[in-house]
């Protein structure tokens, strides 16, 4: 753990151990000086980042409708995480700026500040300052993603170089404004998803300007450029680290891979290295996010060539995967593969950072019915997954992220989103209140027999994707959250 800041490799922790170590961060003082309120309290009204009369009001409506005390006390506090200490909201010229850091580390990351914020969506018509929010942070990726679209992690000065830690020595092109600069799918796909949702909810047009139109044509070129059709691309990156995971083989490109249409990504959702570069998940999503962004150029701009380039490439993509993405586990059942390389390589397992095979419905990337998904939900929930780990406090997915026999959360609440079984969302909702290690929040993974050892005491996506679970329920299950659990 860097004295600076605190690494998303950061060891076990509990209590008070991670607090102390943040105080002492300078990186994070740019920000703020404090971290969460322990058992499940908020900051006092006064040192909240970002406050919403229609994010107060659906706490009260949704958290009258949870009989269990301490589950309605942790939605409670993680519900509007998100807001109380990650949003810095400011001005570019005249426009609505937010700057969206993940928690215990100060930077934006586009996939987190995506999911940290669209649990508030259907909220944004209620609230002029709630919209504005939404309108800054599309506005802020966008001129990010200008900045350099491989990159996963971004500086709220873009003018600043990387004070990471762990970043300041990459083998790579790191520009100013970049705080890590690994070449991960979804990161763009998160970002064309923040705008689809956003238009779809309010049809507002006001943050499709030319930067975005920019932004989203680089999006495109980059996915393409990584189907290294005629050479590997411009991408490359090496860190110097005892973890394989942290680096990419052969001078920084990355493993082999055959051009068969699928997108080559350097690293995962978790931020750790692929071991075959197709990574699965991440180009399912990226047919679904490439057509949910032509569907935003289309009409909120009217530009049919971008939407037209967005979906030629996703349906090529799709191509690609009906005949590469699958695969047969010893028993004979097809199921996706997690990654594979395009030679006939494939490997399974499932890692609880979504994209992941467990989330393709909760993404809307499958339907939840399909069968093909759903044999491959089963084998995710189970020891054919390597990462996936069973002890006597709670049972889940992890990944090697955090090492072995850790479980996220995360994985847990995928799966209650995914579930049509009230007995398995049940289950999903007592675990997760039960393994909070006695801070009444979320956590990047707890410990499978001990919730006191977990990692990450401030993760804010965690948070408000246990908060939007709750709110989902609230209105399509209230069933399960009015009886004991």
């Amino acid at each position: 753990m860097s004295s600076a800041i605190i690494s998303r490799r950061a060891a076990l922790v509990g209590g008070v151990a991670l607090a102390g170590a943040l105080a002492a961060a300078p990186a994070a003082a740019r920000f703020t000086t404090r971290v969460p309120m322990m058992n499940g309290q908020r900051p006092p009204v006064a040192e909240r980042l970002f406050t919403s009369p229609a994010v107060e009001a659906e706490i009260e409506r949704v958290a009258a409708r949870i009989a269990d005390p301490k589950l309605r006390s942790m939605f409670t506090a993680c519900y509007p995480n998100t807001l109380d200490t990650t949003v810095y909201m400011g001005t570019v010229d005249g426009k609505p700026d937010a700057f969206v850091i993940t928690g215990d580390i100060p930077c934006l990351w586009l996939r987190d500040s995506t999911a940290q914020v669209l649990p508030y969506l259907h909220l944004v018509e209620r609230d002029p300052a709630l919209a504005d929010l939404f309108r800054g942070l599309i506005a802020r990726q966008s001129r990010s993603i200008l900045i350099d679209p491989y990159a996963n992690a971004f500086m709220h000065d873009p003018a600043a170089r990387t004070d990471l830690s762990w970043a300041l020595q990459d083998d790579t092109e790191m520009r100013p404004g970049v705080a890590e600069r690994k070449w991960e799918i979804d990161s763009l796909c998160y970002a064309m998803r923040l705008a689809q949702r956003y238009w779809r909810q309010t049809a507002d047009r006001t943050p499709f300007d030319d930067i975005w139109v920019q932004a989203a044509r680089s999006c495109v070129a980059t996915l393409r450029e990584q189907q290294r059709k005629g050479d590997a691309g411009p991408y490359r990156f090496q860190r110097s680290s005892p973890r394989q995971t942290e680096t990419l083989p052969l001078d920084g490109w990355g493993a082999p891979s055959r051009a068969v249409g699928l997108i080559h990504c350097g690293f995962r959702p978790s931020d750790d290295a692929c071991q075959y570069p197709f990574l699965i998940p991440s180009n399912l999503f990226a047919v679904t996010a490439l057509r949910e962004m032509g569907e935003v150029a289309e009409e909120a701009r009217g530009d049919s060539a971008l939407a037209a380039d967005a979906r030629a490439l996703a349906t090529e993509v799709e191509q690609a995967l009906r005949e590469w993405g699958t695969m047969q586990l010893r028993d004979g059942r097809t199921v996706w593969a997690y990654e594979v390389d395009g030679y006939g390589n494939a490997m399974f397992m499932d890692d609880a950072n979504v994209p992941s095979l467990l989330g393709l419905a909760f993404l809307g990337c499958v339907p939840a019915d399909d069968p093909l998904w759903q044999r491959t939900a089963d084998a995710c929930w189970s020891t054919e997954n390597p990462y996936f780990f069973q002890g006597s406090a709670v049972e889940g997915i992890g990944g090697p992220h955090v090492g072995l026999g850790q479980v996220w959360p995360m994985s847990l609440i995928v799966r209650a989103f995914s579930s049509a079984d009230p007995q398995v969302i049940r289950t999903m909702l007592r675990k997760l209140r039960d393994t909070d290690g006695g801070t009444g929040f979320m956590h990047e993974a707890v410990d499978k027999d001990d919730p006191a050892r977990f990692t990450r005491e401030w993760f804010a996506w965690a948070n408000g994707l246990f908060g939007q679970l709750i709110v989902e329920l609230a209105d399509t299950r209230p069933e399960l959250l009015s009886a004991p659990l």
